[in-house]
């Protein structure tokens, strides 16, 4: 002998043992393409989590002066108020002004 062995396989076995390795490769691409659709999309996920995180944050910073809008409504009314009485006012004079 020198020094190599050759194995006696039927064609059936000789068959079988390249479809397992066939398979073997087919299920290990598959697999390597599935765990980078899943990377892709965990850093898509992150990213768009930063996004609503920012998003919530500005909104926070846009409703921290929610306790101004009782006292600016007051302030309208009565500037609404006062409006009111000047015209009012108004045409009370201008209907004497014209008669």
């Amino acid at each position: 002998m020198r020094g190599t062995a050759v194995l006696a396989l039927t064609p059936t076995q000789r068959n079988l043992w390249w479809g397992a390795i066939i398979g073997g490769l087919v299920i290990v691409v598959a697999v390597a393409a599935l765990l980078t659709i899943l990377v892709i999309l965990v850093r898509r996920i992150d990213q768009r989590v930063v996004m609503v995180r920012d998003t919530l944050r500005a909104a926070a910073a846009n409703t921290s002066d929610t306790a101004l809008i009782g006292e600016t409504a007051k302030r309208v009314d009565a500037v609404l108020a006062e409006g009111l009485e000047h015209h009012l006012f108004l045409g009370r004079v201008l209907d004497k002004v014209r008669s």
